[in-house]
């Protein structure tokens, strides 16, 4: 049997929404060991982060629920072949694996966008068990191999995929001034990415003093508070990237964004938002809405934690068990300044 957090399930009508927490919680449960399928892997889980999407949806999810999408760790079990599947992971690899399993015949698994595939399989939000849990089975196609960092690292994977591909999107120009909206896990993802390319001018705002003091350690060149922005914005910013997720910052972003200029929304929101779109047609904005990653952008990602250009030093603020998974998760939910919180099944108190 292994022991794995479970999700405290769906809220009433008109009782709590995304986000919002009544008294029952996360708790930790056993559940059967995993066994995995054709071209899967069983993992023994290092460590798993905690996302701003996970605040928003779990009391959205059915009871039960074994959340978790930002994982890495040791595989001790690998299942038949597929043919579809070709891959040479072993018993011991550590290995950080991708939310999703595709079908791997389909034009989207073949080009990588798995996310996109028709039959793709999600796991951590109700559809496959997740990653706050003792073992996971994750996809063989799916997964890179970490090379001599460790593994608990490896749970930096999803996150920094998720930034890289907010940055690809952006099409970043030589000279162009960026701005970052938020610097939870996902804008100090960007700006990591950000930071090793051509902006001449990388602002980040944010309502945390600990978050924008983050935000200059991952490479931004200024920060501020929202309420300072406006100082900051002048003739507006080529390209601004909104990583919080919350009604009212696509109006934010649009406010800021020059003309000509580009926005990227890659913040979660699941409440309804309203914004001009005449803000954008004036200005001949282009805007793109943003999710997931490709195999290649994690594989990228992977590689940038393997050759040390990051770590958990400048990303991860504190590391949990499984069993202070709720009261992690009510504290991310309210104004803090973490960075990143990771959840090692092995760890019982904060490190």
């Amino acid at each position: 049997m292994r022991a794995a957090v479970t999700a405290p399930g769906e809220s009433g009508p008109g009782e709590f929404g995304p986000g919002e927490f009544g008294p029952g919680g996360f708790v930790v449960e056993h559940r059967p060991d995993p066994t995995p399928g054709p071209g899967e892997l069983v993992l023994r889980v290092a460590a798993n982060g905690i996302c701003g999407s996970d605040l928003s949806i779990a009391p959205l999810l059915p009871a039960g629920t074994i959340m978790g999408h930002e994982f890495a760790g040791e595989v001790v079990g690998i299942g038949p072949a597929d043919p579809d599947v070709p891959h040479a992971f072993r018993v011991g690899d550590a290995v950080a694996a991708m939310p999703v399993i595709g079908c791997h015949r389909c034009r989207a698994c073949l080009t990588g966008d798995v996310a996109r595939c028709p039959s793709a399989r999600t796991l951590g939000l109700g559809v496959l068990p997740g990653g706050l849990a003792e073992f996971a089975v994750v996809g063989a196609a799916e997964s890179v191999l970490l090379d001599d960092i460790d593994p608990v690292d490896g749970a930096l994977v999803e996150p920094l995929a998720v930034g890289l591909h907010a940055v690809t999107r952006a099409s970043v120009r030589p000279g162009d001034r960026v701005l970052v909206l938020g610097a939870g896990p996902v804008g100090l993802a960007a700006l990591h990415w950000l930071s090793r390319g051509v902006a001449t001018e990388l602002v980040c705002s944010d309502p945390s003093p600990g978050r924008r003091a983050a935000a200059l350690d991952l490479g931004a060149s200024a920060v501020c508070a929202p309420d300072e922005l406006p100082a900051q914005v002048e003739s507006g910013f080529d390209v601004v990237v909104e990583c919080v997720g919350k009604p009212g910052m696509i109006a934010s972003a649009l406010d800021a964004v020059a003309t000509h200029g580009t926005v990227v929304i890659a913040g979660v929101c699941l409440s309804p938002d309203t914004f001009m779109p005449v803000a954008g047609v004036v200005k001949e904005n282009t805007m793109h809405f943003v999710s997931y990653y490709t195999k290649r952008e994690f594989d990228t990602a992977a590689a940038e934690l393997n050759k040390g250009a990051i770590g958990s030093s400048t990303l991860v603020s504190g590391i949990v068990g499984l069993d202070e998974t709720d009261r992690v998760v009510r504290e991310l939910s309210a104004p803090n300044d973490h960075r990143k919180v990771l959840i090692a099944p092995g760890v019982s108190t904060v490190g």
